[in-house]
């Protein structure tokens, strides 16, 4: 039926020199020209060259920095312990980062994203550490700590498939909502960064720390400006090195960290002993990992809409399935919780370089600073207020790119409009009044001091309620962008 078909011939010379004539090349004609070219690769999977990706990575590792190696700096504070073992306890950070990062980015069979994500240690699990370890006899806080993260890692592995289903519940009135909490809730980082990074220091919002932060945003925008190709896509790197050289003449820059590190530290599982097990530990763990499979969701979203290579339900699941998987691995290895760190989608969208090799390669070189303190130590010799003016610029391009995906959302319909400024709100909230839930469980505090989270889960519902709950007939479901293209074609 589908196999080659046969016509024989008396005259077997005719036949032999017709099947010459169709099988014959043409002489004119080279053989290579006649192959198909192989279609480009999609700008996520396109490999660059070794020092395009090594200067991009090196961004992506400025970005994120200080925040993964700000919550061990505090629980290790808290907990009490020295200056070597704090030292360890962030190696361990960093070390785990780089790996759950390779994770996202490589994949390993139904686990990672395969996008351009960084995963770094989550915030959201700062304050329920800090009641853990007040709770805790002296010695036994990190061992009930990284035993309750075993338990919700493994949890939040087995229920990624479960939770990747809410992708139907992200339309564009709640991506784009999201996206732009995303962006909004960062500005207070980056304010912390400009006005010096540490409340305690009697700098702390100086009219120099300040000043240091507008030059290097200055920086930025004119390299941004003017600056074209690879340099341009480079404008943070540059503006970073920039700002930390005005700042070396004014004493911003300490050098002093360089002498204090040990150059090489391998890991050892169970540094701090063999983790135990604790029900209310647990429990809020198992929340804290619920808030972070929250934001990672909305996150793979944001990322999928501005690499183009939206984010169907089995990205999310194998992106969810990392987070999970990272975090077992980080509890053995004295880390802390792995998520999304959305002001690299920012550098994403600013830099437009969306290959996810690149953010493997700075996964590597957050593994390198991880066995090489000294070498992380040199990344920290940037001064906070120059991360800051950089932080603005980077995060004000994530809440652009939410305002772009909500031009999708048909805000004329009050549904929409009351989702989005009902949402924004929530979101909000958090940033403008910190101790607005002060009073309420901790359960509620969790969830809703997130500013993304709680903009999430308002989002969701009143989209549900205004678009599919009892929706009237002559109501339609919000598109998709993609939908929507396709519809115009």
């Amino acid at each position: 039926m589908g196999g080659p078909t046969f016509s024989f011939n008396r005259n077997a010379d005719t036949t032999s020199r017709n099947f010459e004539r169709r099988t014959a090349r043409p002489s004119s004609t080279p053989w290579r020209s006649r192959v198909p070219a192989s279609p480009a690769p999609h700008p996520v999977d396109e490999l660059l060259p070794p020092p395009k990706l090594l200067a991009y990575g090196l961004q992506h590792i400025a970005a994120m920095y200080a925040g993964v190696v700000a919550p061990p700096l505090i629980i290790g504070t808290a907990v009490g312990l020295s200056s070597g073992e704090l030292t360890l306890l962030i190696g361990a950070a960093l070390l785990t980062s780089g790996l759950a990062t390779l994770l996202q980015t490589l994949g390993l069979w139904r686990i990672g994203s395969r996008l351009p994500f960084v995963n770094g240690i989550s915030f959201a699990g700062v304050a329920p550490m800090l009641a853990i370890v007040k709770q805790s006899h002296p010695g036994q806080a990190l061992p009930a700590i990284y035993g309750a993260l075993l338990i919700a890692g493994a949890a939040a592995f087995l229920a990624a498939p479960w939770f990747s289903r809410f992708n139907r519940f992200f339309p564009p009135v709640v991506s784009g909502t999201v996206i732009t909490l995303i962006g909004l809730s960062l500005f207070p980082v980056a304010a912390g960064w400009s006005q010096g990074g540490n409340p305690a220091a009697a700098d702390y919002g100086s009219v120099a720390n300040i000043t240091l932060a507008g030059v290097t945003l200055a920086v930025v925008l004119v390299l941004n400006r003017f600056l074209r190709g690879f340099l341009g896509s480079i404008s943070i790197l540059l503006g970073l090195v920039v700002g930390t050289l005005v700042a070396i003449p004014f004493g911003k820059t300490d050098f002093g960290a360089l002498g204090k590190v040990p150059v090489f530290s391998m890991p050892s599982p169970f540094h701090f002993g063999a983790p135990t097990f604790q029900l209310g530990a647990i429990i809020s763990m198992l929340i804290v990992m619920l808030v972070s499979m929250t934001e990672s969701t909305a996150d793979l979203l944001a990322l999928g809409e501005i690499v183009d290579r939206p984010a169907d339900e089995r990205t999310i699941e194998g992106g969810l399935r990392a987070d999970g998987a990272a975090t077992v691995l980080a509890a053995c290895l004295n880390g802390f919780a792995a998520t999304a760190f959305a002001q690299n989608i920012g550098l994403i969208a600013l830099t437009k370089v969306r290959s996810r090799y690149v953010v493997a390669t700075s996964g590597v070189v957050l593994i390198l600073l991880g066995l090489f303190p000294v070498a992380g130590a040199v990344v920290s010799v940037v001064p906070q207020p120059v991360l800051g003016g950089a932080g603005l610029a980077l995060f004000g391009t994530v809440t652009a790119s939410g305002i772009r995906t909500l031009t999708a959302a048909r805000l004329d319909e009050s549904g929409n409009l009351l989702t989005v400024a009902v949402a924004l709100g929530f979101g909000v909230l958090p940033i403008a009044a910190p101790n607005f839930y002060a009073h309420f469980p901790s359960l509620v505090q969790t969830v809703m001091n997130s500013g993304i989270s709680a903009g999430c889960l308002v989002a969701v519902a009143l989209n549900v309620f205004f678009n599919q709950l009892g929706r009237r007939g002559d109501v339609e479901a919000p598109e998709l962008p993609r939908e929507r293209e396709m519809a115009a074609h």
